[in-house]
C-alpha cells in the first residue's frame, strides 16, 4: 500500500505540472494591456494626413478600423473587409467584394456605400462608387499598386457620427478618448474576426524613450517603443526585445531644389563626408544599416550596390570647385535626443570636407534631419511616400520589374533633394506577462489575438 501510495503521489504531481503548464500557454481571456507610445496624436482618424506618420499611430489605427485588404509576413495581398478583387481596363478600374455581415462598433452594418466614402475621404482624388456589395475604384492611369494601397492604416474603413464620434469595424472600440494623453480601447464582441482575448487596451501617449523604459521596469506597462540607439542596452538588460526589418529611413532631406552647378557640387561634398559607419558605431550603437539608398535592401533588392563610405577627398575636391560657401541650417526634432546628437555629428563631418553646417530646431532650414517611416514593404508604394514627403515630382509607376524601380530610384537621388543615411527597425519591449503579440514586418504591432498570463517564461 505504502509503494502504490508513492506511486499515485508521482502521478499526481505529475499530472497537476502538466495541467499548470497547459493553463500558462493556453490563450485566457480578460485582463488590460498597458501600452506607451512617443507620439502624442490628437486625432485617430485614419484619414488625417496633418498627423504626422509613425509606426504606433499606424498601430493605434488597426486596433480600431480595418482595411479593405490586408498583406502578410511576405507582403502579398490577402483579403481583409474585402474578400475578393479584380481588375479591368489595364488595372484602370478595380472591384472589390465586400464581406457580407460586418459592422461598425455603432452597430450599423457596413455597406459598400459607407466603405466608398470612407476611401473618398481619405483619397480625394480617387473615383469610388458602389454598386451592390461592390466597391468600384476607377482612375485614369494603370495602377497595378492598388490593392497594396487598399492595405495601408490611412485607407482603413472609418464612419464618423453627427457628433464626430469615429466607428470601426477593428477588434477593439474607442472607450475613451484623451488627445495627446491616452487612449482606452474595449474588446469588441461582435469583431468579424472574433472577440479578442484582451479585455481592453490602454495607451498612454508623449513618453519619451526613458519614461517608457522605466514604466516597463516598474511594471506599469507591458508594452514599450525602444529608441533604435537603445536596443543594444535593453536587450542585454534582459528585456524582451523585438525589432521589425528595417522599415525607418533617416535621411538628409533639402528643402529646396539644386539652384546651381556651386549648389550640386556641394550637395555632392556633404553626401560623400557623412561617416556612417562610426556614426552608426557609436550614436547608434549598432542599430540599423548603413544606407546611400531610399529603399532598403530587403525591399528593393538592389540597396547594396549603392555606396556607403564616406570619401573626404572627393568630398573636398567637390567643395574646392566652389567659391563661396554658404552657411546651412540642419534642422531637427527638438524632442528627440538622438536626433540633436545626430545633427551635430553630421555637421562635424561637414566640417571636415570645408561645409558650414549648422544644427537647429527651427522649421526655417536649409536641410533637415528626417525620420521616415517607409509606407509600406511594397517598394513602389513605399518609393512614392519618400519622393511625396521630400517634395519631389510624383513618381510614375511605368513598369514593375526591378530595373523600372531602380531608374525610379535613380532619378529620385539625382534631385539631390535626398540624402539617405540609415535603415532602421522599429523596436518593441514587452514583459514575459504577454503572449503571442505580433510585430509585423512593416514595424506596425498587433495585439488582435494576444493575451495576459504569468510572468514565468
Amino acid at each position: 500500500m505504502r509503494l502504490f501510495g508513492w506511486h499515485w503521489l508521482a502521478v499526481s504531481s505529475l499530472l497537476a505540472g502538466s495541467l499548470s503548464v497547459y493553463a500558462e500557454t493556453r490563450p485566457q481571456y480578460g485582463g488590460t494591456l498597458h501600452v506607451t507610445m512617443r507620439a502624442a496624436p490628437v486625432s485617430l482618424d485614419p484619414a488625417d494626413s496633418s498627423q504626422p506618420e509613425s509606426f504606433a499611430q499606424r498601430s493605434l489605427t488597426m486596433l480600431i478600423f480595418d482595411t479593405m485588404l490586408s498583406t502578410d509576413e511576405d507582403g502579398r495581398t490577402q483579403p481583409a473587409l474585402a474578400t475578393s478583387w479584380q481588375a479591368s481596363q489595364g488595372n484602370r478600374r478595380w472591384q472589390f467584394h465586400l464581406r457580407s455581415g460586418v459592422k461598425f462598433h455603432d452597430g450599423s452594418a457596413l455597406t459598400a456605400e459607407a466603405a466608398a466614402a470612407s476611401l473618398r475621404s481619405a483619397n480625394p482624388s480617387w473615383n469610388v462608387s458602389a454598386d451592390g456589395d461592390v466597391v468600384v475604384i476607377e482612375e485614369d492611369t494603370p495602377d497595378p499598386e492598388l490593392p497594396a494601397e487598399l492595405a495601408l492604416p490611412r485607407n482603413a474603413i472609418e464612419k464618423q457620427s453627427p457628433d464626430n464620434k469615429l466607428s470601426g469595424t477593428g477588434p477593439f472600440h474607442i472607450v475613451d478618448w484623451q488627445p495627446r494623453k491616452k487612449l482606452t480601447l474595449g474588446a469588441e464582441e461582435d469583431c468579424w474576426r472574433g472577440r479578442p482575448f484582451l479585455d481592453g487596451v490602454e495607451i498612454e501617449m508623449g513618453k519619451n524613450s526613458q519614461d517608457q523604459l522605466i514604466e516597463l521596469e516598474l511594471g506599469k506597462a507591458d508594452l514599450v517603443e525602444v529608441a533604435p540607439e537603445q536596443s543594444h542596452r535593453v536587450a542585454a538588460e534582459g528585456h524582451l526585445l523585438t525589432s521589425s526589418a528595417p522599415m525607418e529611413l533617416l535621411a538628409l532631406i533639402f528643402t529646396r531644389d539644386v539652384a546651381s552647378p556651386d549648389d550640386k557640387l556641394l550637395r555632392d561634398a556633404l553626401a560623400l563626408s557623412v561617416e556612417r559607419g562610426s556614426i552608426r558605431s557609436v550614436l547608434l550603437q549598432g542599430a540599423g544599416q548603413a544606407a546611400a539608398s531610399i529603399l532598403p535592401n530587403w525591399i528593393s533588392g538592389y540597396g547594396f550596390v549603392f555606396p556607403t563610405d564616406a570619401d573626404l577627398t572627393r568630398a573636398r575636391q567637390a567643395r574646392e570647385q566652389v567659391h563661396t560657401i554658404p552657411r546651412w541650417t540642419i534642422g531637427y526634432d527638438a524632442d528627440d535626443p538622438a536626433a540633436r546628437l545626430l545633427a551635430e555629428r553630421l555637421a562635424l563631418n561637414a566640417r571636415d570636407a570645408g561645409l558650414s553646417l549648422q544644427p537647429t530646431t527651427s522649421t526655417a532650414v536649409d536641410v533637415r534631419l528626417a525620420r521616415i517611416p517607409l509606407a509600406s514593404a511594397d517598394p513602389w508604394i513605399a518609393l512614392a511616400n519618400v519622393t511625396a514627403i521630400a517634395g519631389l515630382p510624383g513618381l510614375k509607376n511605368t513598369g514593375r520589374s526591378v530595373e523600372d524601380l531602380y531608374a525610379a530610384e535613380q532619378a529620385d537621388l539625382a534631385t539631390q533633394r535626398v540624402i539617405p543615411l540609415f535603415h532602421l527597425p522599429a523596436s518593441y519591449a514587452a514583459t514575459p506577462v504577454l503572449k503571442n503579440w505580433i510585430l509585423r514586418p512593416d514595424g506596425t504591432w498587433s495585439v488582435a489575438d494576444a493575451w495576459l498570463g504569468s510572468a514565468k517564461p
